[in-house]
């Protein structure tokens, strides 16, 4: 299967081609620059340098999120422009798993954190058997206390990654939580990471497609005020 994934959820934005168990290109930006303005010239030009025909593909996996409103909405858009352009089926991943698959590292907790503002990181908990990546705990969107609280009823060491591993490193360890940041290289999301998680979801119409903020929008915090 040759999929065309997406990521735009934080600021890095990144696009990539997968196939067969193996990661074909992949093009990552980290310069804070529109993702409107970068991500659908990115893919376009990792195709053209791949010599891939966009016909070829099979599945455009994404991003549903959780992440930055805008963000989320840019890739999810494209990705529902492209699969619909091309009838092709998409496969929208949480942001926080499909970091969680670039962690292969079984003994550990894998503990992705994004910074998602109000005091909250949004965040999810996995951990590896037997090959395969076991979800612990839904996506959430949750302060670093209570999110401290809940690390200390584990006994394995935990592995941060993701925009919020920075703010939640010391914080977590001065409670105690035995954390250890990914490498730097690993620690953001990218659409490696999409594609790893896409390729065990299921595919749907475009169509049915729809973001995961899991929080109301300042816009709709607003209007609901």
């Amino acid at each position: 299967m040759l999929i065309l994934a997406i990521e735009s959820s934080a600021k890095p934005v990144s696009c990539a081609v997968y196939s067969g168990g193996a990661l074909l290109g992949q093009y990552f930006q980290n310069n804070g620059l529109t993702h409107s303005r970068t991500l659908l010239v990115m893919v376009e030009s990792l195709l053209k340098n791949l010599d891939i025909a966009t016909q070829d593909l099979d599945l455009v996996a994404v991003a549903r999120g959780p992440g930055s409103f805008t963000g989320v909405r840019i890739g999810v858009s494209a990705a529902k422009g492209l699969a619909w352009g091309l009838d092709k089926p998409v496969a929208g991943v949480s942001t926080l798993e499909a970091m969680a698959y670039q962690i292969p590292h079984p003994g550990a907790i894998i503990c992705p954190v994004m910074d998602a503002r109000r005091g909250q990181v949004y965040n999810a908990l996995f951990e590896w058997k037997d090959g395969n990546l076991v979800r612990l705990c839904e996506d959430r969107a949750i302060s670093l206390t209570e999110l401290a609280d809940d690390l200390k009823r584990f006994t394995s060491p935990f592995i941060l990654l993701g925009d919020g591993a920075g703010i939640s490193y010391e914080s977590l360890k001065n409670t105690g939580v035995p954390v250890s940041l990914a490498p730097e290289l690993l620690r953001y999301q990218t659409a490696y990471g999409i594609a790893l998680a896409a390729v065990n979801s299921i595919p749907i119409p475009e169509i049915a497609l729809e973001p995961s903020y899991l929080r109301p929008s300042q816009a709709e915090r607003e209007r609901g005020g």
